[in-house]
């Protein structure tokens, strides 16, 4: 198989000479380029994923007909008050969703977050449909591994191609402005967030980026900007779009509905992607209407078949009977009974926040959990797979090759169409680099020469 030949000769080549030698230039560039998660270092391998082009279609195709099936969920829950219901908003994301942004996508640029193995099983476990990080990382750690000593004598015998992102969040961004705008004018985007999120150094990556294609950009945090003669300002900087990296639920737990880019976006002052109706998709619950059988008939027989095959079994956790594999069961009792075949998430949190795997918890905290979920919006996930490969890394200046767990996130551009991807490393069951744990690496499709 290519996948694993081309595997095994990246790993022939790193003696511990090589692999140090690598090792230094990445630390180095890591360090210049600012590819650090808060003060940890983004990437902490020495190889990056390789996918084979056949993998890369086979993602392609099923992002789009699933996509094709949150997009008819999305527009049934604007339309339907029942089916909204099944997403679990709170009373001010109903207020904030009757809120038309302007232009057709509710989710311009998001993320699917998915396990692919190489005997082709795809599993999407979440939607990240409001504030998808990663893709100037992605972008960045590709030129990074281009350029070390390791793959100088990879690209002897192979072929790599990255598969870059930014430009897909640009143009999603200039293409929902200008349905916004309705005309050609240059925006003056504004990158928002708090200033002490983890994230910031990709907020610069895509500051330089912007520039670069002429645009004018700053970085603002939701505590500077102000709303002031019906326009949005931080400092003298006009701004006419936002690109919102700040979550929805922080900026208004934090600073209310009355907040300044609230009341510019609800007056049209200001253009915001992803906007308020992003919400909608991007709770955990989106997959459980998808995955539900109730809801079977929003969608195409083609949409039901990927549905099957790749959203796992997931439900709102609530006292109800469903089925599962074809068999009727009552909700709860199930759930506390098979524990060691689910996941517990909060319907809105991130990084690996309000996540519970009930094969590492015990009964009675499982229990517990179930029991909250049932007043606090909450859904229940069967169990996926999780893919392994050995990556290599320098211990104590040796190189070693140790089993990480993988999983591969297609960034997608207005709602449909994948970009270029992200993966993430771990030792550890919880995939997510927020929460602590592993490494991040860019994703190429590699081939014989």
């Amino acid at each position: 198989m290519l996948l694993q030949e081309s595997i095994q000769a990246y790993h022939d080549l790193l003696t511990d000479e090589l692999a140090g030698e690598s090792q230094a230039q990445l630390d180095g560039q890591l360090r210049r380029r600012g590819l650090f998660f808060g003060d940890r270092p983004l990437c902490t391998v020495l190889r990056p994923r390789f996918i084979t082009a056949d993998q890369y279609r086979f993602l392609q195709d099923r992002c789009r007909v699933v996509l094709r099936a949150f997009a008819r969920a999305y527009h049934a829950a604007l339309t339907d008050r029942a089916i909204r219901g099944q997403f679990g908003l709170l009373d001010w994301e109903e207020e904030l969703v009757q809120h038309d942004p302007g232009f057709r996508d509710p989710s311009p640029t998001s993320r699917l977050d998915a396990f692919l193995s190489e005997q082709g099983e795809l599993r999407f476990t979440e939607y990240n449909a409001e504030t998808p990080a990663a893709a100037a990382y992605a972008d960045v750690l590709a030129e990074v591994f281009y350029g070390l000593p390791v793959m100088r004598e990879f690209l002897r015998r192979y072929e790599v191609r990255p598969l870059p992102a930014r430009h897909g969040v640009l143009h999603a961004l200039l293409d929902a402005y200008r349905q916004w705008a309705g005309r050609g004018e240059a925006p003056r985007i504004a990158i928002l967030d708090w200033r002490e999120v983890p994230t910031y150094s990709e907020f610069v990556l895509f500051d330089e980026y912007f520039r670069s294609q002429g645009l004018e950009c700053t970085i603002a945090d939701p505590r500077e900007v102000e709303y002031r003669h019906g326009r949005l300002v931080i400092g003298d900087f006009p701004i006419t779009l936002i690109y919102k990296r700040v979550l929805i639920s922080e900026l208004i737990d934090r600073e209310g509905l009355d907040h300044p880019v609230v009341r510019a976006v609800r007056d049209g002052a200001v253009c915001m992607v992803n906007p308020f109706r992003c919400k909608i998709l991007h709770k955990k619950a989106s997959l459980a209407v998808l995955s539900d059988e109730r809801n079977a008939g929003l969608f195409s027989a083609e949409e039901r078949q990927a549905i099957d095959a790749h959203i796992p079994w997931t439900r709102r956790v609530e006292e109800r009977r469903t089925l599962y594999r074809g068999q009727t069961v009552d909700l709860v009792p199930f759930i506390l009974e098979g524990r060691e075949q689910f996941v517990l998430k909060s319907n809105d949190e991130y990084g690996g926040r309000g996540i519970m795997l009930g094969w590492q918890a015990d009964a009675a905290s499982w229990e517990r959990t179930v029991q909250r979920a049932l007043t606090e919006p909450a859904v229940v996930q069967e169990r996926v797979t999780l893919p392994s490969e050995p990556y290599p890394s320098m211990v104590d200046g040796r190189v070693q090759f140790i089993d990480r767990m993988m999983d591969i996130d297609p960034f997608i551009t207005h709602g449909a169409y994948v970009e270029g991807c992200i993966t993430r490393l771990s030792t550890a069951a919880l995939m997510n680099v927020t929460a602590g744990g592993g490494s991040t690496v860019t994703t190429f499709l590699v081939e014989r020469r």
